[in-house]
C-alpha cells in the first residue's frame, strides 16, 4: 500500500493539512479563551466602578442608621444582571448585603445561595483585599465557578470591600462549543481533503502510469515507438520528452551496433572465405609445383594480414568505446612527428607515382600520446593515398593557428558528396566503389577514419572533412594548445 506514490502523497498532504488545522484550532481556541477572560475582567472592573458611583450617590440620600447597607442594596438593585453576584463586606470580611438576597432579575442557570461566600478562595480574596489593591481571582460555585473582583473602599473612615462576581458558565459553554466545532469540522475536512488529494494525485500521476505501461512494452524490436506527450510545458511532459530523447539515442546506438555487427561480419567473412578456399584448393591438388604453393602461401599471408588488421582495429575501437585504452602522454614535437610519418609514407606513393609534398612549421611542442598521433597521421595519409589516382598529388600541412595546432592533408581524389561528409567517419562506411579498395588491394576495412577521429577527440581535438569536391578532399585535425 505504502509503495504507491499516490498513497504516500495523499498521506503527506493529509498529515500536513491535519497539522495546520490542529495548530490553527489551538491558536484560535487560545485566542478566544484569552479574549473572553480579558473581557470578563474588564466587565467586572466596569461594573465595580458603576456600582461605587451609584453607591456614593445613594449614600448621600440615606438618613437612617443602616445607610451603608441601604445604599449598597439600592446600587445592587440598579446594577444587577443575570449570572452576576454582588457582595458588600465590612472590614472584617463579613457579608453585609449581597445580590443573592434580592429577587432574581431573570431566569438563571445558576442555583446559588450564601454558601459561596464561605468558600476558602472567597475568604482568601476578602482577606487579601483589606491590605492590597483590587484583586481578581476564580471562586468556585454554581455550575462553572465565578470570576471575582474585590475592591476595597472607605466610608466615613470605615473600611469596606466590594466583591463583584460573574459566572464563568457562559464563557465555558462558548469555549466548549468552539472546541466541539473544531473536533467535528477537522475530521470531516481531513476526510474530504484525503479523498480529494488521492484523486488529484491519481489524476496528476496518470501520465506517469501510462508512460510506465508503455515503457514496459518496449524492447529492441520497437524502439521506434515514442511516449505520448499530452502537455509539453508541465513536468510530466518534460519527463516524457526526456524519455523520448533517451529512446532516440538508444535507437541510434542500436542501429549503429546492428550496422557495425553486420559490416564486421561481412568484412571478416571475405578474408576467411579466401583463406578457406585457397587452402581447400591447395589441399585438393597434391601435384602442384613449388611456385604454385608459394603463390597460394602469399595469398594466405596477405589475407591473414588483412584479417589481423581488421581485428586489431576492431579491438582498438572496442577498448576506446569502453574507455579502457591506455593513453601515454609525454612531451613531443608535432613537426618532427609529421616529418617522420611523411617519410614512412613515401614508400607507399612510389607505385602510384603520386607527388607527396608538405609545409611544416618548426617548433611545435605538445603533450600527447605519440603512438596514437602517429597512427592518426598514418591513417589519414593512407586514406589519401588509397583514393588518389595515379599521377595525383598529396599535400600535408602542419602549423599553428591562434591557440591551436592544425594538421591538414589534401589529396586530388574524386571527392565525396556533401551529404556524406559526416557518414565517412562511421565504422565500415564507404561512399562508393570509386573510393573503395579493390579486391586485389590489402587496405583497411573502413575503420581508419573512425579510429583517427577517436584519437583526435581523446586529445581534446577535432577531425573533420573540411573540403571535398571534384578536385579532391581535405581532412583537417585541430588540437587546442593549452590542453596539450
Amino acid at each position: 500500500m505504502f509503495d504507491s506514490v499516490r498513497v504516500r502523497l495523499t498521506l503527506w498532504y493529509t498529515g500536513v493539512l491535519a497539522l495546520v488545522l490542529i495548530l490553527l484550532a489551538a491558536v484560535t481556541y487560545l485566542f478566544y479563551a484569552r479574549d473572553i477572560s480579558q473581557r470578563t475582567d474588564s466587565n467586572l472592573m466596569g461594573l465595580s466602578d458603576a456600582f461605587i458611583t451609584t453607591f456614593h450617590a445613594e449614600l448621600g440620600e440615606q438618613t437612617n442608621r443602616d445607610a451603608v447597607k441601604s445604599a449598597a442594596r439600592e446600587a445592587m438593585i440598579e446594577h444587577r444582571f443575570r449570572d452576576t453576584v454582588f457582595a458588600f463586606l465590612d472590614g472584617d470580611g463579613k457579608v453585609i448585603v449581597s445580590s443573592l438576597e434580592l429577587p432574581v432579575v431573570a431566569v438563571s442557570n445558576e442555583q446559588l445561595n450564601s454558601s459561596i461566600f464561605e468558600s476558602d478562595p472567597f475568604q482568601s480574596l476578602s482577606q487579601h483585599s483589606r491590605s492590597a489593591p483590587a484583586q481578581l481571582r476564580d471562586v468556585p460555585g454554581g455550575r462553572g465557578g465565578f470570576r471575582a473582583y474585590a475592591r476595597p473602599l472607605s466610608v466615613a473612615n470605615r473600611p469596606y470591600i466590594l466583591v463583584v462576581m460573574q459566572s464563568l458558565h457562559p464563557q465555558k459553554d462558548l469555549l466548549e462549543d468552539i472546541l466541539t466545532t473544531f473536533l467535528s469540522i477537522i475530521p470531516i475536512a481531513l476526510l474530504l481533503a484525503s479523498i480529494g488529494g488521492y484523486f488529484l494525485a491519481r489524476k496528476s500521476l496518470a501520465p506517469v502510469v501510462a508512460m510506465a505501461a508503455q515503457a514496459r512494452s518496449m524492447g529492441a524490436q520497437n524502439l521506434q515507438d515514442r511516449l505520448a506527450v499530452p502537455n509539453r510545458r508541465d513536468e510530466m511532459g518534460q519527463l516524457a520528452l526526456s524519455f523520448n530523447q533517451l529512446l532516440e539515442r538508444l535507437e541510434e546506438t542500436f542501429e549503429r551496433q546492428r550496422r557495425f555487427i553486420s559490416d564486421a561480419s561481412h568484412e571478416l567473412r571475405t578474408p576467411v572465405a579466401i583463406l578457406r578456399g585457397e587452402t581447400e584448393v591447395t589441399l585438393s591438388r597434391p601435384d602442384r609445383s613449388s611456385e604454385e604453393y608459394r603463390e597460394s602461401l602469399a595469398i594466405l599471408r596477405d589475407e591473414s594480414q588483412r584479417l589481423t588488421h581488421i581485428i586489431e582495429d576492431l579491438f582498438t575501437l572496442t577498448r576506446a568505446d569502453a574507455g579502457q585504452y591506455p593513453i601515454s602522454l609525454r612531451e613531443i614535437y608535432l613537426d618532427e612527428l609529421a616529418g617522420e610519418v611523411l617519410h614512412q609514407a613515401r614508400s607507399l606513393v612510389i607505385p602510384k607515382h603520386i607527388a607527396l609534398s608538405c609545409s611544416i612549421e618548426p617548433e611545435l611542442p605538445l603533450r600527447a600520446d605519440e603512438a596514437l598521433l602517429r597512427r592518426l597521421l598514418l591513417n589519414l595519409l593512407e586514406n589519401a593515398i588509397k583514393y588518389t589516382p595515379e599521377g595525383g598529388s598529396i599535400h600535408l600541412k602542419c602549423g599553428r593557428e591562434g591557440q591551436q595546432y592544425v594538421i591538414s592533408i589534401t589529396d586530388s581524389g574524386p571527392g565525396i558528396p556533401q551529404e556524406l561528409h559526416e557518414r565517412i567517419f562511421e565504422r565500415f562506411f564507404r561512399v562508393d566503389k570509386a573510393r573503395s579498395r579493390s579486391e586485389s588491394e590489402t587496405g583497411g576495412a573502413g575503420l581508419g577514419l573512425s579510429i583517427a577521429r577517436w584519437i583526435a577527440e581523446i586529445h581534446h581535438g577535432r577531425l573533420v572533412l573540411s573540403r571535398s569536391d571534384a578536385t579532391g578532399s581535405t581532412f583537417t585535425a585541430t588540437f587546442p594548445i593549452q590542453l596539450l
